[in-house]
């Protein structure tokens, strides 16, 4: 263990960056397809896309959104923005127009770098579909060779910021220290509406070079990011990481188990974090025995429900050494417990580890987790009233989540307060499901509940009040929810009822609708 403070030896972003291109220089940085660049490449092409920023104006404090799936232009205009002093709002894939457009106009954003088509979509034609007017978005710059007349391609954006010198994109760089805001993770919160959840320099660097520790992740590890980069899971324990060891990225746009196996036998993948649901895939893959997958050696997953037969499976089928399990949520920089290495199998599949070194975790009377410590937001992004909902005056962040400490410190996950599940890997909020469904005109109510999912783990299942007279059928309901929100979102199951179990203060009774669901 280094036991080294990432925010002590890098400062801020920026210098993370310049850092490892100079320490690492010649070594592979990320691998897309035959498309490899090293870390000295990596470093210029970010300085480059930091001139570009600045010279569209983008000020220290403004902030930048990506929409845009795992590639190398996300890595590179997410860290040149960040570079030039802009606060990254990372946006979901899987939103739609309306979605991605409350983020932005709730965050201000000034500039937005976009996907050009992605899964069959143009994020470009949902974004503008909308009609939803965005006064402080100055600039949309396409990930493309191609894009509408009033956007740009991210060739055109790059050659604006020529005029830019490297002394003075360094000047900027300099001038961001730790105390200030990095990033913007937007999150759902039982009120339905995301929150910006806003991360520091300080924070971050301090976070993943524990994470980093903890994980053992090294220098030349090659690292196949499945995690999206709107995640922090994917940005943070997966971007920021290999900057810190000089692992090499191997960034997936989209999950795929073929995908996936091609890759770890192609790139001698060495570290796969990702949910249980992708490692149960990867072990049942009926090809999975024609992929040479003796390479990795590291296996990091998240706080769901990680059945012990799995953790068996990945250390005795595929030779992994280090399996580990972690908990975190945005309001927490993505992290507040993790196993260590060596722990015993029956700990890594039962908890989610222990506290993070300089943080605190107690459970309360009620059963709810509280966190304090370097890792706790600064606070939800120009929403005082939300943050004093879950950020006590003794600096206690109040999870919504329930769980146990053992003896020894672990922490076990047993029950989400706010009702949230898990979709594939993809938090699920039920109160943001039903604000969506509620625009439907032949509904008059909604509730919706998580059921599991042999696949999935856990889906979405709608309970509806249909106006009198309406036709409305399950599958029409099914079919609009997909053209209509995020595909994780989406109700799998609806069942129409007459009316929603409601308690004497007028709130849909979920215990009972779990009840019926369960049979």
């Amino acid at each position: 263990m280094r036991g080294r403070r990432g925010d002590l030896e890098w400062g801020s972003i920026p210098r993370l960056v310049r850092s490892a291109a100079e320490r690492y220089g010649t070594r592979e940085a990320v691998v897309e397809g035959r498309n490899r660049v090293t870390y000295a490449e990596l470093g210029e092409r970010v300085e480059r896309a930091a001139a570009a920023c600045m010279a569209a104006g983008v000020e220290p404090g403004d902030r930048v959104a990506v929409w845009a799936p795992n590639t190398l232009d996300w890595i590179v205009s997410a860290l040149g923005a960040v570079t030039a002093g802009g606060v990254l709002v990372p946006l979901n894939t899987r939103f739609k127009g309306a979605e991605a457009a409350y983020v932005l106009e709730r965050s201000r954003t000034k500039l937005l770098f976009i996907t050009g088509t992605f899964l069959g979509a143009s994020y470009v034609a949902s974004l503008r579909r909308t009609g939803i007017v965005l006064p402080h978005l100055e600039q949309v710059v396409v990930l493309a060779d191609s894009a509408p007349e009033d956007f740009r391609t991210w060739k055109d954006f790059l050659a604006g910021g020529d005029g830019v010198t490297p002394a003075e994109v360094r000047a900027r760089a300099e001038s961001l220290d730790g105390g200030c805001p990095s990033d913007i993770i937007f999150t759902s919160g039982t009120t339905g509406r995301p929150k910006g959840a806003v991360i520091t320099h300080a924070q971050t660097l301090r976070c993943y070079e524990t994470w980093a520790d903890l994980a053992g992740l090294e220098e030349g590890d090659r690292y196949l990011i499945v995690n999206p980069f709107f995640h922090t899971f994917g940005y943070k324990a997966g971007i920021i990481a290999c900057l810190m060891r000089g692992a090499v990225m191997v960034p997936q746009p989209v999950f795929g188990v073929e995908t996936v196996l091609a890759n770890i036998a192609a790139e001698r993948v060495s570290v796969l974090p990702g949910p249980p649901t992708l490692l149960q895939s990867l072990l049942d893959h009926p090809a999975r025995s024609s992929h040479d997958l003796s390479s990795l050696r590291l296996v990091v997953t998240g706080a769901a429900v990680v059945p012990l037969r799995l953790v068996e499976r990945l250390r005795g089928e595929l030779g992994v050494a280090t399996v580990l399990t972690a908990y975190g949520l945005s309001e927490a920089s993505g992290i507040v417990t993790m196993c260590r290495r060596g722990d015993p199998v029956e700990t890594i599949a039962a908890t989610s580890g222990r506290p993070i070194p300089g943080t605190e975790v107690r459970v309360d009377e009620t059963g709810e987790v509280l966190v304090r410590g370097h890792n706790v937001m600064t606070g939800y992004f120009e929403d005082p009233a939300e943050t004093a909902r879950v950020l006590d005056e003794d600096g206690w962040l109040h999870t919504g989540d329930v769980g146990a400490l053992d003896a020894a410190g672990n922490l076990r996950i047993t029950d989400r307060i706010k009702d949230m599940f898990i979709v594939g890997g993809f938090n699920a909020y039920p109160a943001e499901i039903e604000q969506l469904l509620a625009v439907h005109p032949e509904l008059v109510d909604v509730a919706v509940i998580g059921v599991p999912d042999a696949r999935l783990g856990e889906v979405a299942k709608a309970y509806a009040v249909r106006r009198p007279g309406s036709t409305l059928t399950a599958d029409d309901l099914i079919a609009w929810a997909r053209r209509e929100m995020a595909n994780y979102k989406v109700p799998r199951q609806v069942e129409f009822v007459a009316e929603l179990p409601r308690n004497a203060s007028g709130k849909v009774v979920k215990g009972e609708l779990r009840a019926r669901a369960a049979g």
